[in-house]
């Protein structure tokens, strides 16, 4: 007889891909013409990412080119969530925090729907930050 057959959902970030980002995004503010004097700057904080600069719009400036840096290298806009951008003296502050792992709400709504909707047999387990389907037949 078979064993079960079973696979996990899943969310991460390939934190290498994000780095490099991160250091293209500074790279193109350390020698674009409209960041000078503002004292723009991206870097990492941790698991967060912190950019500051002059003005609140040119920290929404250095976001945008951190983002398009993020989708050139294949990253989902989806697992970085961005905070607003916050005064801090003379500079303006924002922080993006990287999403990993499947959250419990989310890990709990995708375990009922499974139950409710999907086929027989099939089982959903919460895991940590991951989720685990199993099911006697392949096929189910």
């Amino acid at each position: 007889m078979a064993a079960d057959s079973s696979f996990d959902i899943v969310s991460k970030v390939d934190r290498q891909e994000v780095d490099n980002a991160l250091n293209q995004a500074a790279r193109e503010v350390r020698q674009r013409f409209d960041f000078k004097g503002t004292d723009a700057s991206i870097s990492w904080s941790g698991d967060q990412i912190a950019m500051q600069a002059s003005g609140e719009e040119r920290v929404k400036a250095v976001w945008d080119v951190f983002q398009s840096k993020l989708v050139r290298r294949g990253v989902d806009l989806k697992s970085v969530q961005a905070s607003e951008p916050k005064l801090s003296g003379k500079l303006w502050h924002m922080t993006a925090d990287m999403q990993n792992g499947i959250s419990q709400e989310n890990a709990k709504k995708i375990s009922k729907l499974i139950r409710d909707e999907g086929p027989k047999g099939v089982k959903a387990q919460i895991q940590g930050d991951e989720l685990r389907v199993s099911s006697k037949s392949r096929d189910a």
